[in-house]
């Protein structure tokens, strides 16, 4: 499966406390970074086909995958566009023969939420977590497995859950996106999230939403997000084994 990893971003909310590093390079322990989990969790579950974008302070992400075989796209934009223009910049990765994976750079997965989303068959799907209701940073209302509504001020009743940051699609809905995403940047959209390519082709393709059914998942937003992270990480059901399987089969 094609994967996309979108690591352009600048993380202004919480890169005072990083030191103003990627947000995807946060530690995990000593000798792993986010992004690098990331890529060694994919690689693990048989996806070597990654892209990652980069943008802001892009050469710190370079150098802590040298050792993999991921490829690298930059939105040398990247301070005065969204997300949009990140995928923009690396349309020519996209390839007919696959299903594609679309996922935010800060976003941490468990193996269980990967395992759910490489399982999914439908398309295109957009991933939520409905525990995550009141907590919820960007917001679904969804109504027969399909996205409704969408979008930071979501009252509670019209929240079904909280989006996860990652989206799934098959290589025949590929085509109609890239036409779609192509008129978007010449009509100077750039400011736009990758996502609202999506929601623009609703009228031709309902956008479906699917639970990850309470497996473990979180984005580094927060510094309240990322002690998450690190407590489930550090848990003695964490995904230490993950890793060392990872490192093994590489």
């Amino acid at each position: 499966m094609k994967t996309f990893i979108l690591a352009a971003g600048r993380g202004t909310r919480i890169s005072r406390h990083i030191d103003g590093r990627p947000k995807c390079t946060v530690q995990l322990d000593d000798n792993t970074t986010l992004i690098e989990y990331t890529v060694r969790l994919l690689n693990a579950s048989g996806v070597d086909d990654i892209v990652v974008v980069l943008g802001y302070r892009g050469e710190v992400i370079r150098a802590i995958l040298s050792n993999t075989s991921v490829k690298f796209v930059e939105n040398p934009f990247y301070d005065v566009t969204n997300s949009i223009a990140s995928l923009w910049f690396a349309r020519d990765q996209f390839t007919l023969s696959e299903p594609c994976l679309i996922m935010n750079g800060d976003v941490f997965l468990s193996q269980a939420s990967l395992d759910l989303i490489l399982d999914e068959k439908n398309s295109p799907v957009l991933f939520y977590d409905v525990t995550r209701r009141k907590e919820a940073d960007y917001k679904f209302g969804c109504e027969n497995g399909r996205i409704v509504k969408y979008g930071k001020d979501l009252t509670l009743e019209e929240t079904s859950g909280e989006y996860i940051g990652c989206a799934r699609f098959n290589q025949g809905f590929i085509p109609g996106f890239l036409d779609r995403l192509e008129g978007l940047i010449h009509a100077q959209k750039h400011s736009l999230w990758w996502e609202d390519v999506l929601y623009s082709m609703t009228a031709e393709h309902p956008v479906l939403a699917r639970d990850v059914e309470r497996t473990f998942w979180a984005e580094v937003d927060y510094v309240e997000d990322y002690q998450r992270i690190m407590d489930f990480y550090e848990s003695a059901a964490g995904p230490h084994q993950i890793l060392a399987s990872s490192l093994a089969i590489s």
